[in-house]
């Protein structure tokens, strides 16, 4: 990012090329603290707009995406049932890379490496854009949450609960 142009990263060109409105928003990025509550900060947006994308392993289908708020953590129960699996967990840190072709703090659900089952939160459904993590730490991508389920083909869903 030189002189204050933002770079445009993959998932911003896929949108692009699907004709998906959306933004891209610059925040600073502090390395001792990734979590989606700062980035919210960050924006100076609330939380339940900020969301998180977090990769899972399922027993029987294998990996997926959930799409929550920032101030939750995925259900493991509720997103086995959702995903059809017996069990399920969060991949490995050291996976996400080789998986899904991003790094932690820059994993947009948009250009994976491979197109994998995604569910977004429901509080989502109702609200008129979401921010997600533009595939790079620092940038944002806000949209549609009904434009990106539609484009990454996810189903809405129950699939998390607050953290305590």
């Amino acid at each position: 990012m030189v002189h204050g142009k933002i770079e445009k990263t993959n998932a911003a060109r896929l949108l692009d090329r699907a004709k998906i409105a959306y933004e891209l928003v610059p925040y600073e990025v502090d390395e001792s603290n990734l979590a989606a509550t700062h980035v919210a900060e960050q924006l100076g947006e609330d939380i339940s707009t900020v969301f998180k994308t977090l990769v899972l392993k399922g027993d029987r289908t294998g990996y997926f995406v959930c799409v929550v708020p920032g101030d939750h953590e995925v259900d493991l129960k509720a997103a086995a049932r959702i995903s059809g699996n017996k069990k399920v967990d969060l991949i490995p840190m050291k996976d996400l890379l080789s998986v899904t072709g991003y790094i932690r703090g820059g994993c947009s659900p948009i250009g994976m490496k491979k197109s994998f089952p995604t569910y977004i939160h429901s509080s989502a459904e109702s609200l008129p854009f979401i921010y997600v993590s533009a595939g790079v730490r620092g940038l944002q991508l806000r949209v549609s949450p009904k434009e990106l389920s539609s484009y990454v083909r996810a189903t809405f869903a129950e699939i998390s609960k607050t953290m305590e």
